[in-house]
């Protein structure tokens, strides 16, 4: 267990290769395509964390600069994913629950039951961390096991019933995303969309890139649009001119940088993809298979990147004016992208209706935080995770835990505790 928690630890741009140059050996490929496949992976990755962490650092001073803006002093704190991570990695359920996942994971294979190989070993943690505060409420091993196994498993199924969609309206054949925080949150989508659809007028509103494009020209453009909202936010956080306009700039970057990054992972997918699936047609002539990723590669699409900096300014608006809220949205305010990619297929990629669909879903993670933050806070302190400086409780606001799925798992298992 501990080579496999060094091997985890060394994130996705190291494991990613290795792990696909080994897909790519098993099902034919020479060694040389391979191990340019999988580079092609890791670069991919690796470029989409540099990225991702231009975006992250330069949107983080600015949220923190809203939180004290705003003067919010709510009691439950946001200390961000890496903390969430960091506890789903260190509770003492994780040899039980990975290679429990991975047994489960084969066995579904084997009887047709899931289309998807999810090998997205990393981003394990977000059922690990349902599982840890599962452990931390009721001191129980197997509740809290049993509890992780069944969200990786919705997740799974999740990920096979939404796959042909999302791989239509990103372009990407043969994967899937069975990701325990992006996927739950689908049905929340479906359920949005349907309201719209419902209701005049706002039904009539196409706000999706490629006809603001049509509308607008070069304004309408992704390097555009995320001048734009990098500025916003930015006098937002209070900021002076400078800031503002090296704020626009970065996040312009990152609007056209990040699809980039994902286009040289892709490159790499498409090698180990195509040949996986000659060799799984063989053996399997009547099955079909998906590759299980991070959906890191679906945030680089216009209408999920701008919908998620949107989200920053309204999550602190509601944190503010939801009765009986506790939670201080702050670290995870730069990452609530990661909350909707999934759900955008189903709004139509339309802005609008993206981003109505985040403020329910920001409605919910702020509720189940305050909810479950004194189980978290236990979970962090059973992970060795210090509290952060002048905080009493905590619950991060992308993971697992505060999802509904892992809200509702959470308070199931204090009636067998």
């Amino acid at each position: 267990m501990v080579y496999i928690k060094v091997f985890i630890g060394l994130g996705p741009s190291v494991m990613m290769p290795v792990i696909f140059f080994i897909l790519a050996l098993a099902c034919g490929v020479k060694v040389g395509k391979a191990f340019k496949a999988g580079m092609l992976v890791g670069i991919g990755f690796e470029g989409i964390s540099l990225v991702i962490g231009l975006l992250l650092n330069s949107l983080g001073p600015a949220a923190e600069a809203m939180v004290k803006r705003f003067g919010l002093s709510l009691t439950v704190f946001d200390p961000g994913w890496p903390v969430g991570a960091t506890i789903g990695w260190g509770s003492p359920i994780v040899p039980m629950v990975v290679f429990g996942a991975l047994a489960i994971n084969i066995l579904f294979l084997m009887l047709n039951l899931t289309k998807t190989v999810n090998i997205d070993v990393f981003n394990y943690w977000h059922f690990l961390l349902t599982g840890g505060v599962i452990y931390a409420a009721t001191a129980n091993v197997m509740i809290a096991t049993l509890g992780a196994w069944i969200s990786f498993v919705i997740a799974l199924f999740i990920a096979d019933w939404t796959a042909p969609k999302i791989q239509e309206a990103y372009d990407l054949k043969g994967v899937s995303f069975a990701h325990a925080t992006s996927a739950i949150y689908v049905p929340v989508g479906i359920a949005v969309n349907w309201i719209i659809e419902k209701v005049p007028g706002l039904r009539n509103i196409h706000a999706d890139p490629e006809n603001i494009n049509k509308k607008f020209g070069v304004m309408g453009e992704p390097l555009t649009l995320g001048t734009l909202l990098g500025i916003i936010l930015g006098l937002c956080a209070g900021w002076n001119a400078s800031q503002v306009v090296v704020l626009g700039v970065k996040v312009a970057a990152v609007m056209v940088l990040l699809p980039a990054m994902i286009n040289v992972l892709v490159e790499g997918l498409i090698t180990v993809r195509d040949a996986a699936e000659v060799a799984l047609k063989q053996r399997f002539p009547n099955r079909e298979f998906y590759i299980g990723l991070d959906t890191a590669l679906l945030i680089g699409d216009p209408a999920v990147l701008a919908t998620g900096l949107l989200m920053i300014p309204a999550a602190l608006v509601l944190a503010v004016l939801l009765p009986g809220n506790r939670v201080l949205p702050f670290v995870d305010l730069a990452s609530l992208v990661f909350l909707i990619p999934m759900t955008a297929p189903y709004c139509k990629k339309n802005m609008v209706r993206i981003f109505i669909t985040g403020l329910v879903v920001i409605t919910l993670v702020l509720y189940a935080g305050s909810d479950i933050a004194a189980y978290y806070t236990q979970a962090a302190q059973i992970a060795n995770v210090a509290m952060p400086k002048g905080s009493s409780e905590m619950a991060n606001m992308v993971g697992g835990a505060t999802t509904p799925l892992g809200w509702i798992l959470i308070r199931l298992s204090l009636l067998f505790s």
